[in-house]
């Protein structure tokens, strides 16, 4: 984990909010989840644009995946985003002994390769901790920052030089 604690900066750029840095907000937002399927529904794009935003965190042989995942999350919405992961879900049934299917993500662009990006336009540090409750104003108002998040995640890793 490489998140600064000491200056308050997180490593994808962002300055400390007050849960702390993004890690804080990570790890509290998938506490949240596991008391409410409503706001779970968003725990893949989270995973994705946290860990792309933060890969030092992650593993390196999945981000390419994540960051498709991610893009078709931006393209298509959740709904097919959770469609496929449902799906990915079923071929990985042991009783149908199938593998992952790469195919809902080929249209996607491959990760690049040219390091990861220092900055992103919206970060986890930014999300709103009203009561409690990352969700206090509303599921639609959550889903709405995730899917910024993503698609902040998306632009910035775009603008890598390959």
């Amino acid at each position: 984990m490489t998140d600064n604690l000491s200056t308050g900066q997180c490593d994808c750029g962002a300055m400390a909010g007050p849960l702390g840095v993004c890690v804080d907000y990570y790890h509290a937002i998938l506490a949240e989840e596991q008391a409410d399927p409503q706001m779970y529904r968003w725990h893949a794009p989270v995973v994705c644009a946290y860990l792309l935003q933060h890969p030092s965190n992650g593993h390196e042989k999945y981000l390419d995946g994540q960051f498709r995942q991610l893009q078709l999350y931006v393209d298509k919405g959740l709904d097919a985003l959770l469609r496929v992961a449902a799906h990915q879900v079923a071929r990985n049934n042991h009783k149908a002994r199938s593998s992952y299917d790469t195919a809902p993500l080929a249209a996607y662009a491959p990760l690049p390769t040219g390091g990861s990006p220092r900055r992103f336009r919206a970060t986890f540090c930014g999300l709103p901790f009203m009561n409690g409750s990352f969700v206090s104003d509303g599921h639609q108002a959550y889903g709405r920052r995730i899917e910024i998040i993503a698609e902040a995640t998306v632009e910035s890793w775009r603008s890598v030089q390959i």
